[in-house]
């Protein structure tokens, strides 16, 4: 089985800075990390290969320091690992983002499954691994916490929803997001350490994807952000005395009186 892992590199801290005349995050000087649930999904796929064989590649778009990201997921079982990295790509929104991300993929070659985390933690957004399935034309699967089986042709999962989860019974190839309930990551060996040092990573720019240029970075990012800034603070407030039932009337007091 061939898979593909999707991973991000993202600032460690809460304290981000935003570029004031791109309204984009300022990445130069913070230390960042593997995106957190990124790092189940190359947990997901090494255990997939341990137990039906093939190959793992994880590809990464962002800065050259990004590079630091796929040693470590090759540390921890990944076969080789590719950097989407151009200038070009710069400010790109989840759709430009995506895009990029698919076209990277075409390079890279055939795949049997795409595996993502099921959103980032600097954006949120989750929109990044369906948007890599939709440029494929391919299908996809989000939230997913187990993957009861998997074939050469088809794979069966089980997909957490907010009151209980769903059996779903996918063709292949196709495209997962997984939660942090469908594996504990390992920790890497010193083996795997060794080998990722030495690991060759390959650069894919704007000049080996040939990208439709109206469609990748900032100017191709049909998302702009108009504005950023910090919501003031909360004025005011009332801290509630006394058991729990009579902080509850006291509350439906308030209450009444407000809507009064």
């Amino acid at each position: 089985m061939n898979i593909i892992v999707c991973i991000k590199q993202v600032p460690e801290t809460t304290e981000v800075r935003i570029n004031p005349e791109t309204n984009t995050l300022i990445r130069d000087g913070v230390k960042s990390i593997i995106n957190p649930f990124d790092m189940y999904a190359i947990e997901e796929a090494v255990r997939l290969k341990e137990r039906f064989g093939g190959k793992v590649s994880v590809v990464t778009m962002g800065p050259p320091q990004a590079e630091c990201a796929l040693r470590e997921a090759i540390s921890m079982g990944a076969d080789d690992g590719f950097l989407v990295c151009d200038r070009a790509f710069a400010g790109s929104d989840t759709w430009a983002t995506s895009y990029t991300l698919a076209g990277a993929i075409r390079k890279i070659g055939v795949f049997d499954l795409i595996i993502c985390g099921k959103q980032a933690s600097d954006g949120d957004t989750a929109q990044v691994g369906p948007g890599i399935a939709t440029h494929l034309d391919i299908p996809q699967v989000t939230y997913v916490k187990k993957i009861e089986e998997a074939g050469e042709k088809s794979m069966r999962v089980e997909r957490m929803l907010e009151e209980g989860f769903e059996i779903i019974e996918t063709p292949l190839p196709a495209l997962i997001t997984v939660v942090k309930e469908i594996n504990d990551p390992r920790i890497p060996s010193l083996k795997g350490m060794m080998r990722a040092k030495s690991a060759k990573i390959t650069m894919l720019g704007q000049k080996e994807l040939n990208l439709n240029t109206t469609k990748i970075g900032l100017c191709g990012s049909p998302t702009q952000v108009v504005k950023i800034f910090t919501p003031p603070q909360r004025q005011g407030g009332q801290m509630l005395q006394g058991e729990t039932a009579e902080a509850a009337k006291q509350l439906v007091g308030l209450i009444k009186d407000e809507v009064n």
